[in-house]
């Protein structure tokens, strides 16, 4: 969660590896149907504004503590960046589902190189994302969404970690013709993944 994290935060070469990680993603086509922009301090007011002016659409009764807490959004973590991706026109060849992937892998390669780098990091999103205020506020493109903010700092405390999914509940095998899909591992490569 970006409220755990603190400064300092990557900056200079640091900060430049991280972007640069996203650069290893697949791009099919070449596209680059992906861009990031960083939010510094000296922009945080104006997100928050926006987070604000968002939350008001939604609910025209949102009360000082609730425009307080969706300004107060805006200053956590020392590293903000926006994740934008470039959906395409309907008739681009490369559809909007491989440009998401693709946005996908170069957010996880930046992610990886925060903790390789000893820096926690998180993803936020919300109804915000799509809110006018904030599409004007980023000069988002007419096929352009805004998917996720990344937020990068000092982790400050740590929740316990989750349990992760085994490969078996999220794997399975073709078999040959007329074998149909079963689970992973099949009986007979057990012994083989173990």
């Amino acid at each position: 969660m970006p409220r755990r994290l603190a400064a300092p935060g990557p900056e200079g070469a640091e900060l430049r590896a991280i972007l640069e990680a996203a650069g290893h993603a697949p791009d099919h086509g070449r596209l680059l149907p992906w861009r990031f922009i960083l939010v510094p301090q000296d922009a945080r007011a104006a997100l928050g504004q926006a987070f604000v002016q968002a939350l008001l659409q939604r609910d025209p009764q949102a009360d000082a503590e609730e425009r307080q807490r969706a300004r107060d959004k805006a200053a956590r973590a020392p590293v903000l960046l926006l994740a934008v991706v470039d959906e395409g026109a309907a008739d681009a060849p490369i559809p909007p589902a491989e440009r998401w992937l693709s946005a996908g892998c170069a957010v996880h390669g930046m992610l990886l190189m925060a903790t390789a780098r000893g820096y926690g990091s998180a993803l936020t999103s919300g109804r915000a994302l799509q809110a006018p205020a904030l599409r004007a506020l980023f000069a988002l493109g007419p096929y352009e969404r805004a998917a996720c903010f990344v937020s990068i700092g000092t982790v400050q405390s740590r929740k316990p970690p989750r349990q992760r999914p085994a490969p078996a509940q999220y794997v399975t095998t073709l078999m040959a013709p007329g074998g149909g899909v079963h689970s992973w591992p099949a009986h007979d490569q057990a012994d083989e993944y173990h």
